[in-house]
This record gives structure tokens, C-alpha cells and sequence, in this order.
């Protein structure tokens, strides 16, 4: 038998792999994409805001990654096409797209207006769509293959009130994903998404320090308490990696245990 350590590392290693990842800057994008560089990868750090993605690329070179930051606007079609170009031509390539870019605005069905919509559909969805488009036309000239990992939401089967346009566009990108899968499998290219449940970030931070709110959301996973970013890393080595080279078109739903049912009734048991 292989020594453990070597065995994994065959598995999931990352190691050549060039991997694009969008508004991931941010507390799950970051862990995402500190884990990966961890695992071996070349990681393109992309986002809107560049200080903060510098500061990330930084970070990661620093304990030994390999890693550069890239503007990108994932609404603009000529921003996505700089942005992939600029990778390709310092990396050569590009092995795994990591869509992460996403923004959400709580607020009541009748209180969204219309520029709101538009703001959260074309970076969620529409922006999804066509960083997809570019960097995939690239895998397929390649003729290597690749992985598309998409961020779904626990909102893409569950709703919560005042996610009305978030969990919309969410759901849109799991639809997406699966034919994303069906179209690119000739291709080998897989496409997935990540379902992140109830993640504990700076922006949440808000919501788990709410006298009612954090009551509602523990009552409602199994597993009683939010989940961190560094929990969604595994599966995005995963997704990433050789691995998971036999799964394609899935949302994975990493929640504690909140789409199965949340924390039991009262219930006779001797335990």
C-alpha cells in the first residue's frame, strides 16, 4: 500500500492546475482560494475590488502559493475578456473557473426596484454566464478539459424571506450548471456548484448576532451553529481536482444538515 500522504496527494492534488476565480476577495472566496493555492493550484485571484485581491495574491505567495490578482468586472464583457486574456497569457492556460462572485440586498419582494434586480441578476447570474462563455471557449481550443464550479446557495432550494432576487438568481445558476454539464461533457468539462448554507462571514456576522434571527437559523440545522469558510474548502479541492472526475451537473449543499430538516422534535429515544 502507497504511504497516505502520497495517495492523497495523487488524488487531489492540484498541482499545473490554473484556476480563475471571480469575486474572490471576499471571507468564502478567499478561504477558497488560499485552500486551493494550498493543494497545489496556480491561483487567479479575480475581483472588482483589486487592493483587496492584491492583498490576497500577497497573502498566499507569502506562505508559499503561487498566485496574481486580476481586475474584473463580471458584468462587463470586455473587463471578462481582459481579465482571461491576462491569465492566459501569464499561465498559458486555464484548468478550473471558480464563478464566486456574488452580492445580495435584503429586502421584501415589494420594496426591490428595479435597479436592485438588475444589480444582483447581472453579477449572480448574467455574470456567471458570461465569464463562463469566455474562459470555457479557451478550455475547449486547449482540448484538456476542465472544471466550472459555480456558488449555489442554501437559498437555490430554500427560501428565506427577504432573498427574493438572490435566491432567484441562485437557483438560475444551478439550472445553468446542469447544462453547463450536459453541453460540455463532450468536452470533458465538468460543471458543479457549491450550496453554501448558513456561512458565518463578516457580512453574516450581522444576521448570528440578531436576538431572533440566529435563534431562527440554529433551530433550523441539524448541527445547531453556522458554518465557517474554511468548511467549504474541501469540496472545492474537490471539485477542482482530478478526483471528482466522474461528477458533473450536482449542487452540493454543504449545511449542517439544514435542507434535510434541521434539529429534531422531541422524539422517544434511551439516547
Amino acid at each position: 500500500m502507497p504511504e497516505i500522504s502520497k495517495y492523497l496527494e495523487n488524488v487531489f492534488s492540484l498541482e499545473g492546475k490554473v484556476i480563475l476565480a471571480t469575486g474572490s476577495a471576499g471571507g468564502i472566496g478567499s478561504e477558497m482560494c488560499k485552500g486551493m493555492a494550498a493543494a497545489g493550484g496556480t491561483v487567479a485571484i479575480c475581483d472588482l475590488d483589486f487592493n483587496a485581491a492584491q492583498s490576497l495574491a500577497d497573502e498566499i505567495v507569502s506562505l508559499g502559493g503561487k498566485s496574481k490578482a486580476y481586475p474584473l468586472n463580471v458584468g462587463d464583457k470586455a473587463s471578462i475578456k481582459k481579465c482571461t486574456d491576462d491569465v492566459i497569457r501569464d499561465f498559458e492556460y486555464i484548468n478550473v473557473l471558480a464563478n464566486i462572485a456574488g452580492i445580495n440586498k435584503r429586502e421584501g419582494i415589494l420594496d426591490v426596484d428595479e435597479d436592485t434586480y438588475d444589480r444582483i441578476m447581472n453579477v449572480n447570474l448574467k455574470g456567471t454566464f458570461l465569464v463562463s462563455q469566455e474562459v470555457v471557449k479557451h478550455m475547449i481550443a486547449r482540448g484538456n478539459g476542465g472544471s466550472v464550479i459555480n456558488i449555489g446557495s442554501h437559498n437555490d432550494e430554500a427560501m428565506l424571506a427577504g432573498c427574493s432576487v438572490y435566491g432567484a438568481t441562485k437557483s438560475g445558476v444551478v439550472a445553468l450548471t446542469r447544462a453547463m454539464a450536459i453541453e460540455w461533457a463532450k468536452h470533458n468539462i465538468r460543471a458543479n456548484a457549491i450550496s453554501p448554507g448558513h456561512i458565518l462571514t463578516a457580512l453574516s456576522q450581522v444576521t448570528w448576532d440578531h436576538p431572533t434571527r440566529s435563534t431562527y437559523l440554529r433551530e433550523r440545522i441539524a448541527m445547531g451553529r453556522p458554518g465557517y469558510p474554511s468548511e467549504l474548502v474541501g469540496m472545492c479541492i474537490l471539485l477542482a481536482s482530478d478526483a471528482s472526475s466522474y461528477m458533473t451537473g450536482q449542487a452540493y449543499h454543504i449545511d449542517g444538515g439544514c435542507l434535510c430538516g434541521g434539529q429534531p422534535w422531541d422524539y422517544d429515544t434511551k439516547y
